[in-house]
């Protein structure tokens, strides 16, 4: 019944998690969920009375599908100042979430049996895009003696490369690519004319590093197509609004593609990204610093357990090795099963992650301490 696009693509290892998690708490069980990628805060509240506002006053409409005037250009200039990129209000596209411009840019930048190179691990949606597209995944190493950065990236690209997908900071480990990482991989691009897709929506969520945007680079301008959004930085996940900035022949093909399926992200919500863009930052300090203890508290107490964890340079997961204890599918199982505490097998990440956790901290420092001494429990 399915078609052979949907057949290559397994389901959502995060949901899938998600939902067992669920199906325990239906029965009374207390289970601490650290699978989801979600910030626990809410939404800052001169955010929601923008939106609300918005709403109130009639922006219930349609909107132009490549986004409302005001918020292409507040995001316009934000990528100008903050990210030193070559972004114009005409460059830049909205979409109901960064997952969504994701989807565009396979389904527009990638033809079939084309190939992409992805860096493992790697988040579990840019796996699925790729094969919907009728591409193929291609996946680099990473080392997780040096924060998971790529290495020998070059001896993967064959005559049937197409582009580089890049996430700093990284959803599952947390590494934050420095100047010279970026610089190989920008070398690598050029020399084989190759896209860049960058998703930089954990830019803000970052600790003691830099954030770098690829596309600033001498020569990425024109080939990088930059992914961003306001779900994690503005605890804005149910909003679903995201954008992309890419060249223009590359913009007119993702409002194609806009255009004939979700047609525009929400029209207040659009307001709300606006007020998020150009109101009080503190919020998104503020979150970050309370992300910033409780990675310190989860990184140690899991060290302390006798799993090897890197301390994470931005977003908020750990990607913990189980090896002493089993299989990442294993422990993850187990842990649900025994301690009612729900991790992400590193194995939905790509193949190195099969000895693996993700443990998102997307969760008060209690629950990290509670969640840890449960962990301990099973393992001993």
């Amino acid at each position: 019944m399915a078609s052979s696009r949907v057949e290559r693509v397994k389901e959502s290892e995060t949901i899938r998690i998600a939902n067992l998690a669920n199906q325990l708490r239906k029965k009374n069980i207390d289970v601490i969920s650290f699978s989801l990628g979600e910030p626990d805060f809410d939404t800052p509240r001169h955010i929601c009375d923008s939106a609300a506002n918005a709403m109130y006053n009639g922006e219930t409409h349609y909107a132009p599908s490549a986004g409302i005037p005001q918020l292409k250009s507040a995001i316009a200039e934000k990528l100008q100042n903050e990210n030193k990129l070559n972004a114009d209000e005409s460059n830049i596209l909205v979409t109901p979430g960064a997952k969504q411009a994701i989807f565009e840019i396979m389904m527009s930048v990638l033809d079939q049996d084309d190939e992409a190179i992805l860096f493992d691990p790697a988040w579990v949606s840019y796996e699925p895009c790729i094969k919907m597209a009728g591409a193929h995944p291609v996946w680099a190493p990473t080392n997780p003696d040096n924060d998971f950065k790529p290495y020998d990236i070059s001896e993967y690209v064959t005559d049937k490369t197409k582009m580089i997908v890049v996430n700093s900071p990284c959803n599952p480990t947390g590494s934050v690519y420095e100047k010279d990482v970026l610089e190989n991989i920008a070398d690598i691009a050029i020399d084989h004319d190759l896209f860049v897709l960058s998703d930089e929506i954990y830019e803000k969520i970052i600790y003691d590093r830099e954030h770098i945007s690829i596309g600033s680079m001498d020569g990425m301008q024109d080939r990088t197509i930059t992914v961003n959004g306001f779900s994690k930085s503005y605890a804005m996940t149910g909003w679903r609004l995201g954008y992309a900035c890419a060249h223009p022949d590359i913009f007119n093909n993702l409002l194609k593609i806009q255009s004939h399926s979700v047609s525009s992200a929400t029209t207040f919500v659009q307001h709300g990204g606006y007020a998020a863009l150009n109101g009080p930052q503190e919020p998104v300090y503020e979150m970050v610093n309370e992300f910033r203890a409780r990675r310190d508290v989860l990184v140690d107490g899991l060290n302390s357990l006798g799993i090897k964890c890197n301390r994470p340079q931005g977003a908020f997961y750990a990607f913990a090795d189980v090896s002493e204890f089993g299989t990442g599918d294993e422990v993850a199982e187990e842990l649900l099963k025994e301690a009612h505490v729900a991790v992400t097998p590193g194995s939905a990440f790509g193949p190195s992650g099969k000895n693996f956790i993700r443990i998102s901290y997307a969760t008060s420092q209690d629950r990290i301490q509670e969640g840890l001494e449960r962990i301990k429990s099973v393992l001993e």
